[in-house]
């Protein structure tokens, strides 16, 4: 017999959801019932975010939070707190790229200041971990809860250019694999930690690399992107947010440790 989801009346936290695939994220779970708090270094984007998403009891809510920044998660959770009682799942969106470390025709790998590479690496990679530890350890003391880390491709297969991007992406791969194994072990079983991995969504953050001048017509990488995706064209943010649902989800209760990629194939491909 299939399980049904299972979320309704729980509590979540998404960081970056004030963000396109996070965002849809966080209207998708309020659509199936439970009440969301969004963590978003903006609580303008958070707040316009929240305003779109169906109505919960208790009422979601909008924080602003820099999850690199230990007493700024510890704020939001305490307000989340305050508002839900609890949290039963986590969902670690906050994450992106920058030009400056990017290799590109005007900027080599020999020149990228090594500042540009630390910023990137700890936005897709520590801003997974110091939320996991602040929420964590809500799950290890009710001995359940559910993390899920919003990868990329990129940590799969380093794509060429994005460097820094690539590398944290890995890196958060690799903790979603030693986090599952310690909360299980130390833990609870009951205490699960996952991962989706998203393949080219069209974002603010990408938009510079996908687009010519960031507008409308593909670029010459954006080309090359869609040759390489079987399924030949950009993933929509809302099938991110089928794949979360799933892995959070009583559905997905005996999968930990495991990397979902939703990608129109990209990852499969060869090359050949």
């Amino acid at each position: 017999m299939l399980l049904e989801l299972g979320l309704a009346g729980k509590r979540a936290v998404v960081t970056g959801g004030g963000g396109a695939i996070c965002g849809e994220v966080a209207r998708a779970l309020a659509a199936e019932g439970a009440s969301v708090a969004i963590w978003d270094l903006s609580l303008e984007a958070g707040g316009r975010k929240l305003s779109a998403l169906p109505p919960t009891r208790p009422p979601g809510l909008a924080v602003a939070c820099d999850v690199l920044d230990r007493d700024s998660v510890r704020q939001a959770l305490r307000r989340t707190l305050e508002a839900f009682g609890t949290v039963d799942i986590l969902v670690n969106g906050a994450g992106g790229s920058r030009p400056e470390a990017t290799t590109s025709p005007q900027l080599a790998f020999f020149d990228i200041p090594s500042e540009a590479l630390e910023g990137v690496l700890n936005l897709n990679y520590l801003s997974a971990v110091v939320p996991s530890q602040e929420v964590g350890r809500v799950f290890a003391e009710k001995r359940a809860g559910v993390i899920l880390n919003i990868a990329s491709v990129a940590g799969l297969r380093p794509l060429t250019r994005s460097i820094a991007y690539s590398n944290g992406k890995a890196a958060m791969l690799s903790f979603t694999a030693w986090l599952a194994l310690h909360m299980a072990r130390e833990y609870s079983p009951a205490i699960r930690v996952n991962a989706v991995a998203p393949g080219f969504v069209l974002t603010e953050q990408n938009r510079f690399l996908l687009l010519e001048d960031g507008e409308g017509k593909l670029s010459e990488r954006g080309r090359a992107v869609l040759e390489a995706v079987p399924m030949r064209r950009l993933g929509r943010p809302e099938e991110i947010a089928g794949a979360v649902l799933y892995l959070v989800s009583e559905q997905a209760r005996f999968v930990t440790g495991a990397v979902l990629a939703v990608d129109g194939g990209f990852s499969a491909n060869p090359g050949v």
